[in-house]
């Protein structure tokens, strides 16, 4: 089986006093992206997935780069990088809070507004799910969850806002064990979603052994070069 890696940023700053955690510095964002660049790594997004049906067909050295959130910070800062070097990202959206900020943190950062949704070239950037209220999915009930999933629905179509059918699950949460795990998969599939993304830190094998379990790198600003490299190559170390 082939390698996929699905890396995950949020927040990008120009600002060192503010980078930490999931905030990246984006000098080292640009670092990060000329390696992949430089070492014969191949963007993705998912749509260009389903032209892959099995491990020999994905190019070597794939990768998916995702953001969630759609902060300002990241189309004033991470999209003229992937422009510049002509790499692909994916953004995924919490659509309540499309040109507001983000009630479900700090409430500090402002997110994109329709306009500039529209505005992405979408052969750089493909646009996906990140639910609609931010709800954790392992915690809420699957009523809930279905609410969800439909006022999604409803802001796409009310908007024409064109998006894949990926969903980036909020806090990278959803139902783990048991029943309530196979309704929340069902309920995706009903949703005509195609591939669910979790956090989990390993580097997938592709093709995947459950589209809804797909697991996702956590990079960080306190990362060296050293640990993004173990991080893309091997998952990371608990």
């Amino acid at each position: 089986m082939a390698k996929l890696p699905v890396l995950m940023y949020h927040s990008v700053t120009s600002k060192k006093e503010e980078a930490k955690g999931l905030t990246i510095d984006v000098d080292k964002l640009e670092k990060q992206l000329l390696y992949l660049k430089n070492n014969g790594y191949k963007t993705l997004h998912f749509k260009d997935l389903e032209r892959f049906k099995t491990a020999k067909d994905l190019p070597k050295k794939s990768v998916i780069i995702t953001f969630d959130d759609v902060y300002v910070n990241q189309l004033e800062l991470a999209y003229p990088l992937f422009k510049k070097h002509n790499l692909k990202a994916c953004f995924y959206i919490p659509f309540k809070f499309v040109g507001g900020l983000n009630e479900w943190d700090e409430g500090d950062k402002d997110l994109m507004g329709l306009n500039q949704l529209k505005q992405l070239d979408e052969n750089i950037i493909e646009l996906g799910s990140h639910g609609y209220s931010h709800i954790n999915y392992k915690t809420s009930s699957l009523k809930d969850i279905e609410l969800d999933l439909k006022r999604s629905n409803s802001f796409l179509l009310e908007n024409n806002l064109s998006i894949h059918q990926t969903i980036a699950y909020p806090y990278g949460k959803y139902p783990k064990k048991g029943d309530k795990k196979d309704k929340f998969f069902n309920l995706l599939k009903e949703d005509n979603l195609k591939y669910g993304l979790r956090i989990g830190n390993r580097v997938n094998k592709f093709p995947f052994k459950n589209n809804f379990e797909i697991q996702r790198l956590d990079i960080k600003n306190e990362d060296t070069m050293l640990q993004f490299i173990w991080k893309i190559k091997v998952g990371k170390l608990f």
